[in-house]
């Protein structure tokens, strides 16, 4: 039997910022950058898209951006719960697949 390994979705949103490995001892309260681009967020839907049970990709986009939310990163320079009323309403395209 062969297994494989899919991460969280919090652990590939903090992932993608791309934060360098660090001695927490050694350097203490650096700044990061705490947003996520709307191409880094499909890509984790890519990734999470065979664990999820939604339907269609613009579910697994809301599923990532609750993630961030919780996680407390921006998307977009927006706050993700802005983005999933837009997305929600329509304001904002979002791909089918």
């Amino acid at each position: 039997a062969k297994f494989t390994v899919v991460p969280f979705a919090a652990a590939l949103v903090i992932k993608t910022l791309k934060e360098l490995e660090r001695d927490r001892k050694k350097t203490k309260n650096i700044k990061l950058n705490d947003n996520i681009s709307l191409d880094d967020i499909t890509e984790i839907t890519k990734v999470m898209r065979p664990r999820s049970m939604v339907k269609d990709l613009k579910g697994m986009i809301n599923e990532i951006l609750g993630t961030c939310v919780l996680v407390g990163r921006t998307v977009a320079g927006k706050n993700p719960k802005d983005l999933l009323q837009k997305i929600n309403d329509g304001d904002v395209d979002v791909p089918l697949e």
